[in-house]
């Protein structure tokens, strides 16, 4: 396997797609690559393929071992947006399944969750006053897709 310098890596199980998982991650993100696929034999599910990849420099491993575990919502990836343009972009390749969409929350189709978030929304969290914290929540739990303009709107109090 490929020399990792990260210390922690996320690895994700697939049945048997996480080559074809890897290369669609990687068709979305820019800079992204699989850099290493191994294949091994005799395991306790037959023959898997363990695949490396990047995305936007974070290291991913994923492995092709079987039916025996599935992505739930209690595990996300957070994808950092600094405009509505790409907040749509990430959105429209990802999503795939419509009803799990809340909140700027999304499954893709290998039933993997994303969060798809504007970079400003963790400043306004942060830094924003009782008030405006309650306005801002109160604007993105119908939503489904986040919308910046409406979220610094209701931040603003307007």
């Amino acid at each position: 396997m490929a020399t990792i310098q990260q210390r922690i890596i996320p690895h994700l199980w697939y049945d048997k797609e996480a080559r074809e998982a890897a290369e669609f991650y990687c068709s979305i993100f820019p800079k992204s690559k699989i850099t290493n696929v191994t294949l091994l034999h005799n395991t306790p599910s037959g023959d898997v393929e363990v695949v490396t990849f990047r995305l936007l420099g974070q290291t991913f491993m994923a492995i092709s071992a079987g039916p025996l575990f599935r992505f739930n919502e209690s595990i996300s990836f957070m994808v950092i947006c600094r405009t509505q343009k790409e907040i749509d972009y990430y959105w429209e390749r990802l999503s795939a399944v419509p009803q799990a969409e809340q909140c700027g929350w999304l499954k893709d189709k290998y039933g993997l969750s994303w969060q798809i978030v504007p970079e400003d929304m963790n400043r306004m969290m942060a830094k924003g006053t009782k008030e405006q914290i309650a306005r801002l929540t109160q604007a993105f739990l119908p939503m489904k897709k986040l919308d910046i303009a409406v979220l610094q709107k209701a931040y603003g109090g307007k």
